[in-house]
């Protein structure tokens, strides 16, 4: 695939050292007459304003300014003010012209930064998709047009991913500082809810609302922290305990299963310690922030201006607006007092435990045609894994971590507690994607005719599972069998509850597992990560009675595991009650004593 190269910081910064202000926006304004969409943008200075703004900058580093962004353009999204620039968070019928920056932006212009431009989103920062622009117009994936880019704050994702800017500002509510850099294959930092001040924007849910950064790689987003001074009590090191919460939702998309299992992989591989943790709080979280009252919030913040413009609004935008007028100020009380239960419940089963989440940005990507077919359920989908973030009041880095069979970008976000921000940058580098150095820009996006049919590389390489139940268990006889062939633990969890163990009389013990719907129990299994190669050895190696078949998870989800031929358990003992096989050696230990 060929697809555009983001523009570094540092790239942009060493220019103007080297040749003055000047240099950067003769660069500017050559990206920008290769842009290769123009619904990415809403507004953009002139050609006369920009050398007048890098003339400002020449002057300030002869006179010996600091200027740690000297040079460097970015982009805003439009319901974050710019002074002297229209605000139309995507309605045109709203805009305003404000006689000041945002805070956030200022501290970026005093830091020697270029305003570039202003650009699209979903109306009124309503939505995941990117879609929802009747104005300005929908925005499609830089790297293939027949993907959505990811919203609200679409705009900012493209130009970023396309190389026109080195970063861009967005807004995050229930995900739209993570889901957009996740599809477009860039980084997506957002703080902790009131790290940033929210002066200056305008609101979507004004309780929930982040300022966000788009990158190329992580370093620039730190250095974007840099100038906003977010820091950390403390040493930062990176977070080592990290949770997986489940289960995961995937809607189908085993292809984005793969790809996590082998980021997964990958960080225990580095040293990192991970574990399951519950998911409940994250989901009851997230369904809270759109399916309860707290969404009243959206109707303070500009359901009066909806009503009368009722045909200026996206016809999902003004669906969900006037929904949120419904609500009484008890409801809103009660979802709020759910929150805080939510809040403590998660200081309970997450951070006692782990440093920090991992989890994908988002799943199956939702195409162009579906999300402009079908208003709400894409939106809906990809906010499953985002939206309990910010009611939780927590900070977040969605990254790219690799390739998806198709050869477009998959990106997983590290969700830590307030004052991690940090922490989760200095964790990023574990990540590693193709340079950017080595992909071509190109205005034509594409995908190989056959998303389905990955190369022979990308098959030997990629992590497979497989569900092991007795002998091969970690600290069992036979466990080596998975080590010596370079497999990795991902999870310790169980069976859906259809299933029936019985002890085999083999040397050494095993046991076997059969599904029998409808009067069968969990088991406890342990899930492995292991190469195609190492696969096919060690399955090579499995002596009958047992092979292995698909054995389904407590999440629903299927992986090729250990079964047993069921004429090998005519005369075996049933052990199902024991619920695993450690169970019933333990148990067994315990009669023999």
């Amino acid at each position: 695939m060929r697809e555009p190269t983001p523009w570094p910081i540092v790239d942009a910064r060493d220019l103007a050292a080297r040749e003055g202000a000047a240099a950067v926006v003769r660069e500017l304004l050559a990206r920008r007459s290769r842009a290769p969409q123009s619904a990415a943008w809403i507004s953009q200075p002139s050609p006369d304003a920009l050398w007048a703004r890098a003339a400002e900058i020449d002057a300030a580093l002869a006179a010996g300014a600091d200027l740690p962004l000297a040079g460097v353009p970015f982009a805003v999204k439009d319901n974050i003010d710019v002074a002297e620039v229209a605000t139309t968070a995507g309605c045109a019928e709203f805009a305003y012209v404000p006689v000041a920056s945002a805070p956030v932006v200022e501290q970026l212009l005093a830091a020697g930064a270029v305003f570039a431009g202003k650009t699209n989103l979903d109306q009124f920062a309503t939505g995941l998709v990117g879609t929802r622009a009747p104005r300005y117009g929908p925005c499609r994936n830089p790297l293939d047009p027949d993907l959505i880019a990811g919203g609200s704050s679409s705009g900012s994702a493209i130009v970023v991913a396309t190389g026109e800017v080195p970063f861009a500002l967005g807004t995050d509510t229930a995900g739209s500082g993570r889901v957009p850099a996740a599809l477009c294959g860039i980084v997506g930092a957002k703080p902790a809810p009131g790290v940033l001040s929210n002066e200056g924007v305008v609101p979507a849910m004004r309780s929930f609302d982040c300022i966000s950064v788009f990158t190329g790689n992580a370093a620039d987003a730190e250095t974007v922290y840099d100038v906003w001074r977010i820091a950390m009590p403390g040493p930062v090191a990176p977070p080592l305990r990290l949770g997986i919460p489940t289960p995961i939702d995937w809607h189908g998309d085993d292809d984005a299963r793969a790809c996590f299992e082998g980021v997964v992989v990958q960080l225990i591989a580095l040293g990192c310690a991970v574990e399951e943790v519950d998911a409940a709080p994250m989901y009851d979280a997230g369904a809270l922030l759109y399916g309860s009252a707290l969404v009243a919030e959206r109707y303070a913040a500009f359901g009066e201006f909806a009503l009368a413009h009722r045909d200026a609004l996206d016809p999902a935008v003004f669906a969900i607006v006037e929904r949120a007028r419904e609500f009484h100020a008890s409801e809103l009380l009660s979802a709020r007092a759910s929150l805080r239960a939510q809040r403590d419940a998660v200081a309970r089963a997450w951070w006692s435990r782990v440093d920090a989440l991992i989890v994908p940005t988002v799943a199956r990507i939702p195409t162009f045609a579906e999300s402009l077919a079908d208003l709400m359920g894409p939106s809906v989908e990809l906010g499953q894994l985002t939206a309990f973030v910010n009611p939780l009041g927590l900070a977040a880095l969605s990254v790219p971590a690799g390739r998806r069979s198709s050869g477009l970008p998959f990106g997983v976000t590290l969700v830590g507690p307030g004052a991690s921000e940090r922490a989760l940058l200095a964790l990023a580098p574990a990540f590693v994607v193709e340079p950017a150095a080595t992909l071509e820009p190109s205005a034509e996006a594409t995908v190989p005719s056959d998303p389905s049919d990955p190369s022979d590389a990308q098959l030997a390489t990629r992590p497979l599972r497989i569900a092991v139940v007795g002998a091969h268990l970690t600290g069992q006889p036979l466990n080596h069998q998975l080590t010596d062939r370079g497999a990795v633990l991902c999870a310790s969890t169980a069976t859906a509850d259809e299933y029936r163990l019985y002890a085999l009389a083999t040397t050494p013990p095993k046991p076997g597992l059969v599904r029998t719907p409808g009067r069968g129990a969990a088991i406890d299994v342990e899930v492995w990560a292991i190469d195609t190669a190492g696969f096919g050895e060690f399955v090579a190696a499995i002596p009958a009675p047992l092979g292995i078949g698909k054995v389904q998870l407590a999440d629903g989800s299927e992986v090729p595991g250990f079964v047993c031929e069921p004429y090998a358990i005519d005369d075996a003992p049933d052990i199902t009650e024991h619920g695993g096989w450690r169970a019933y050696l333990a148990a067994s230990a315990s009669l023999d004593g």
